[in-house]
């Protein structure tokens, strides 16, 4: 069920940081129209620490609506709180979504064995087929690859984003993940070595800008057509740079912007993108044939 691009959605805000539900539905349809395999709405790209439960059941309503089934929805339910973590998995289940995005619990670091009682309550109480989600650099806690083998003989996880991008890793979560559940890479810059290395695909940020190149890169890969994977993961290495050089989401909502896409708006603590990286996010952008009236 989960493979290819999958998008990890923005959320499109006015300058004052309100919600635009028309630029939403518009970066919907951009990713539906250009093969994206799938969505997730209301996870980190997506603003999801400073989102209201209200918001992000809206965000969920709007993308249910128009993805229509075409492709699976993944709601983003984690949090720091098991309970809170259930409550709004069972919100999404409400919903419709077809899965919920669950990222390590951050701030007051569990051991794994924590981790572990974790992830087992959400899978059996809250109501949606579970994807785990390893990001140490914004969690504080690194779900290792022993911890993810224990919990994959739990029915309802069904999926592992890594995105601890080191071809170590990339290694040990294949393996461990072998077959029992899918391994999707949660980091741009090393997914084609994921991929090649077992992954089913990516949950992806550039796929916001890029999502024609970003599914053509999965398909090439899945079709075992190495040499145009190549190829287009080195068109695209300027993206994933850039997109890194300050937290994400600032670096891909200044490019949305600038492709005409969404508003400016972003959610203090986060600021639009400093002005000594847009020369660089332009040309890159140029360059990928993405600026308004200009293709790829």
């Amino acid at each position: 069920m989960f493979y290819g691009s999958i998008v990890a959605l923005v959320t499109p805000m006015d300058s004052s940081g309100r919600i635009d539900e028309t630029a939403f539905t518009r970066l919907l349809d951009f990713q539906l129209e250009n093969g994206s395999s799938g969505v997730v709405v209301a996870g980190t790209t997506g603003e999801s620490a400073t989102l209201t439960d209200d918001e992000a059941d809206r965000l969920l309503e709007l993308t249910l609506g128009e993805v229509d089934g075409r492709v699976p929805v993944i709601a983003g339910t984690g949090g720091p709180s098991t309970a809170r973590t259930i409550a709004r998995t069972q919100r999404a289940a409400a919903l419709g979504a077809d899965a919920a995005l669950v990222v390590a619990p951050s701030y007051n670091r569990p051991p794994q064995a924590g981790l572990v009682a974790h992830y087992r309550a959400v899978a059996r109480q809250g109501g949606l087929p579970v994807l785990l989600y390893n990001v140490p650099a914004r969690t504080g806690v690194d779900i290792l690859p022993a911890t993810v083998a224990e919990l994959t003989d739990e029915v309802g996880i069904v999926a592992h984003k890594e995105a601890v991008g080191t071809a170590d890793r990339i290694r040990e979560q294949a393996a461990v993940c072998g077959g029992r559940i899918d391994f999707l890479s949660g980091d741009d810059g090393s997914c084609l070595e994921a991929m090649t290395s077992g992954a089913s695909g990516v949950i992806s940020v550039a796929a916001n800008v890029d999502p024609a190149r970003m599914s053509r890169l999965c398909n090439a890969v899945a079709a075992g057509d190495h040499d145009l994977a190549g190829e287009i993961d080195r068109e695209l290495r300027p993206l994933y740079r850039l997109l890194g050089v300050e937290s994400n989401p600032i670096p891909v909502k200044w490019m949305l912007c600038a492709m005409g896409m969404i508003d400016s708006g972003i959610r203090l603590p986060l600021v639009p993108l400093d002005s000594t990286h847009r020369p660089d996010a332009e040309s890159c952008l140029e360059t990928l044939g993405l600026l308004p009236g200009r293709t790829s």
